[in-house]
């Protein structure tokens, strides 16, 4: 069995993230695999230990994105690829993951529900579809039995049981596992394996070169505004001063 998981590097939302002219600054930024992509490497790995096979790590994006791939492979990945771009839209991404993985082949492709940067959710479903796949989002437990997937997937609190057969593309939704920390003897070995990295001309130069969507700023969250206001009265009274306050001193839209 041929498993790919797809990974993105991005930075770690504990840090102080810095947007200064619409732009996060990457200076002093801890960069580290998306926490929902951890989710889909575990599941590659477990599977495989359970099943056998191999389990691929890819990503598209710059160089620094290297630290991503070897913490997979130091999770359990046997290869590592890297597709060379810089930071594109969801669209971009899809088509050239989708070049490379009808290249090589896959069984299962595991994703991230979301990235924690763009919160887009829209690379897993988008990749199926350049695929031609079936996919299951947002899971939060996986099993393969006689080849084919039993996923149990989150829906807004109730839990779905979805039964799709191979090929099958699934994003990973927290609760699926909990992701092992790499030792340390893992860690250094992944530091002498190699990473093969592709050009986005070797695989769609098109793509590469049409992006969907353009960031055109990003701006920092707004501060606290202050401490919770109690209004008086009887709920009626209380009611209307709400709607009078959120009409007239907030110019909220509803």
């Amino acid at each position: 069995m041929r498993i790919v998981a797809v990974i993105k590097q991005t930075f770690d939302t504990e840090e102080k993230v810095v947007v200064e002219n619409g732009r996060i600054l990457d200076e002093g930024v801890k960069w580290v695999i998306n926490p929902y992509d951890e989710y889909a490497i575990e599941e590659a790995v477990r599977l495989k230990e359970r099943h056998g096979g191999t389990v691929i790590a890819v990503t598209a994006g710059p160089e620094r994105a290297e630290q991503a791939l070897r913490t997979a492979l130091a999770m359990g990945a046997d290869r590592a690829v890297r597709i060379e771009c810089e930071e594109t839209d969801e669209f971009v991404v899809a088509r050239l993951l989708a070049a490379y993985i009808r290249r090589e082949g896959a069984d299962l492709v595991l994703a991230g529900n979301m990235s924690v940067d763009r919160g887009a959710a829209q690379v897993g479903p988008r990749l199926a579809e350049e695929l031609g796949i079936p996919h299951i989002a947002a899971v939060t437990r996986l099993s393969l039995e006689n080849g084919k997937a039993v996923a149990v997937r989150d829906e807004e609190g109730d839990a779905v049981t979805l039964e799709a057969g191979l090929p099958l593309l699934v994003t990973a939704q927290q609760g699926l596992n909990e992701p092992r920390y790499p030792s340390l003897p893992s860690l250094m070995k992944a530091r002498k394996m190699p990473i093969g990295r592709m050009r986005p001309e070797e695989l769609d130069a098109e793509a590469a070169r049409s992006p969907k969507t353009v960031v055109v700023g990003l701006a920092a969250a707004p501060g606290r505004r202050g401490v919770c206001r109690m209004l008086p009265g009887t709920p009626e009274e209380q009611a209307k001063e709400l709607a009078w306050i959120l009409a007239f001193e907030e110019k909220a839209v509803y």
